[in-house]
């Protein structure tokens, strides 16, 4: 199983490398809210530094961008028959959701490092520290992990590109908005404060920024890690299930 997840997860890196602008195309988005809208905000949000409260939250959104699409290819695969022809094949099921999942969550990191970078030459003041960065960046993994599962798992068990479209939409700005990625929660009216609670995006953006603004906080870190890696285990099992049941 793990020599198969590399082999695929080598194929689809190729893929990507040979197609870089899709990935820089997921990150339109994202740089414009780090550009932008972080001046814009910072008006009106009243913290120390609004541009190191934000970048965590972008990191999380390119996350959403990044990886709640994955599920688009992988319809693209079975409607071409390369699924059907790998179930035929001795290659491992779970490896065909692993690898693909892999890719997505690997590809997010990349995209977050692009942001860091960005993010610093703008002045956000966000931790140096390799161990620090480090603990962000497996946060980062996990929950790309999880939303990449999430949309192999729509696909897989919608198998139409309109509705796993509608959801990707619906997996990206609102859960952000309901989250405090971008607000901080003392602003926020109680309906929504109340939502976040159940929001696996707030979890995320608070352990990362735990551990990449300001001091280290290691027990809000270790929530949030703790939530991801049920999050992720979760997701991915479900979306392995729904591979499953493909395969019947």
């Amino acid at each position: 199983m793990l020599a198969d997840t590399w082999h695929l997860f080598h194929k689809y890196m190729i893929i990507t490398m040979r197609m870089p602008l899709w990935s820089l195309f997921t990150l339109i988005q994202p740089l414009l809210w780090l550009i932008i809208f972080a001046q814009l905000f910072g008006h009106f949000v009243q913290t120390e530094n609004y541009m190191n409260f934000m970048v965590p939250g972008i990191l999380i959104m390119t996350v959403l961008f990044g990886s709640s699409w994955s599920g688009v290819s992988l319809l693209r695969e079975i409607y071409a028959g390369t699924v059907d022809k790998m179930l035929v094949s001795p290659v491992s099921r779970v490896a065909i959701v692993l690898s693909r999942v892999m890719h997505s969550a690997i590809q997010v990191i990349a995209q977050a490092i692009i942001i860091l970078i960005v993010a610093w030459t703008m002045g956000a003041t966000i931790s140096m520290n390799p161990a620090y960065l480090l603990m962000g960046m497996l946060v980062v993994f996990l929950l790309g992990i999880g939303f990449a599962a999430l949309s192999n798992g729509f696909a897989i068990t919608l198998q139409r590109e309109e509705p796993l479209v509608m959801i990707g939409n619906l997996m990206t700005l609102p859960l952000m908005f309901f989250s405090s990625a971008l607000v901080p929660k003392q602003f926020m009216p109680d309906w929504i404060q109340f939502i976040s609670l159940i929001n696996p995006i707030t979890y995320a953006v608070e352990a990362v920024r735990a551990v990449l603004v300001g001091p280290p906080d290691f027990a809000t870190f270790s929530k949030g890690l703790a939530i991801m890696l049920l999050f992720a285990g979760i997701t991915l099992s479900w979306a392995v299930t729904a591979f499953n049941s493909l395969r019947d």
